[in-house]
């Protein structure tokens, strides 16, 4: 009864956490201004920062004015005559209709891309974050389960000693108690090994995260909505799949623009000359037009290409990141009922131990049986952790893919 009614409370909750933060994650304090100091993410931010110029430079387009100045002496053999004689001009190339409009336009699908390539790396650093944490929060129970394991068998050791002393007990059930108690505190030195450098990945990727000294044991909850629902949600705040949606555009922008460049800008230009020594003076205007060749063409055919090339990318990460959302909703759904498993072997093997002891020191059944009961006992607790952690993790990534969760200005600074 109790079972159906913690899975009721499950389905009821809302898919999003609460407005507070949880008690088994770091504070959203932390966490913001951890994520933007990642690598990863100060990348994506200068990337930005380099689109925006990008954008302001196709819009002012590739042409610039070109100051031209000539001198000369001209000499008059039969007049015995030397003139002073020079030219001024100026000119520029004029983008042709619909080049500027192509360029202004592929600025602009930049910016975009580099927005989302910010929020994209803002999400992957989510994960880094929260798959780091709750490596260390493993780790860290593991500690507190062994801990407790070997303060357990230390009291077993001096009940067995004293009945060692008392002659109610064998001096075999002491050495084997010792032998349990020395495994377990060796168990203790590996896994205070790797909390230690669980900790340290932590604090080397986002030391802004202060790590806690003790971790609070939320019970995991099923996530609410259908899979479909989900795998909805994941997709249509996917950064990923934007990038690559913009990536094709502005591929086939690229190629639309070099189909253009076939036909070169012509260059106009203004020069004025003095000839003669000031005796002649001349205007005139000039127009230059490039003829395009078998390059422009071959670039226009490799533009067409790439594009292509693009479009099958994002096909690719498509079906790619829609693999990856269902297995994320899978893992978030299955994950409960394990824990719920697990939760019920630990407790039974728990009270088979206490039994055993019990009866133990009433000086009925066998040691070597109480032995095997402990051991069963602290297995299937670290199973039940782990397992309660990873239902926690598999949720909190499920509501992080669908941005219900440490969304530091992915949604609205770096999206439409």
């Amino acid at each position: 009864m109790k079972r159906q009614l913690l899975l009721i409370t499950c389905l009821l909750a809302g898919p999003s956490v609460a407005a507070s933060d949880p008690a088994d994650l770091p504070p959203t304090a932390q966490v913001e201004p951890a994520l933007h100091a990642h690598p990863t993410v100060r990348a994506a931010e200068a990337g930005l920062r380099a689109e925006e110029a990008n954008r302001d430079r196709l819009e002012a387009g590739p042409h610039e004015f070109a100051l031209k100045l000539s001198g000369q002496q001209r000499r008059d053999r039969p007049l015995d005559v030397t003139y002073h004689e020079h030219e001024v001009g100026i000119e520029r190339a004029i983008r042709l209709p619909g080049k500027a409009t192509t360029d202004a336009e592929m600025g602009k699908t930049g910016v975009e891309q580099a927005r989302f390539l910010v929020g994209d790396a803002l999400h992957e650093s989510s994960r880094l974050l929260l798959k780091g944490w709750f490596d260390w929060q493993r780790e860290m129970v593991a500690v507190q389960e062994w801990r407790k394991q070997v303060a357990i068998l230390e009291r077993q050791q001096e009940v067995v000693a004293k009945r060692v002393g008392a002659g109610d007990a064998a001096r075999l059930e002491a050495l084997l108690a010792q032998a349990q108690l020395l495994q377990a505190q060796a168990q203790l030195a590996q896994v205070q090994t790797r909390h230690d450098h669980a900790a340290l990945e932590v604090s080397q990727n986002f030391p802004a995260i202060v790590l806690p000294q003790t971790i609070v044991a939320a019970t995991p909850q099923l996530p609410a909505d259908s899979a479909d629902q989900w795998r909805e949600r994941i997709l249509e705040h996917n950064h990923e799949l934007r990038v690559a949606m913009l990536a094709t555009r502005r591929s086939r922008l690229t190629a639309q623009r070099l189909d253009a460049d076939r036909f070169a800008d012509p260059t106009v230009g203004l020069r004025m000359a003095s000839e003669r020594g000031g005796q002649e003076h001349i205007v005139g205007l000039q127009l230059t037009i490039p003829l395009g060749g078998s390059a422009r063409a071959a670039s226009a055919r490799a533009g067409a290409a790439e594009a292509d090339a693009a479009s099958a990318r994002e096909a690719l990460v498509k079906a790619r990141v829609e693999a990856e959302a269902r297995r994320t909703v899978a893992a978030a759904s299955s994950a409960y009922p394990q824990w719920l498993r697990l939760a019920e072997v630990a407790r039974r093997m728990e009270d088979n131990a206490n039994l055993l002891d019990k009866a133990w020191r009433l000086g009925e059944g066998h040691f070597g049986e109480l032995q095997t009961a402990r051991r069963q006992a602290i297995e299937a607790r670290l199973a039940e952790s782990q397992a309660r952690l990873d239902a926690n993790e598999a949720r909190y990534r499920l509501l992080l893919d669908a941005h219900a969760l440490w969304s530091p200005g992915n949604d609205t600074n770096h999206e439409h």
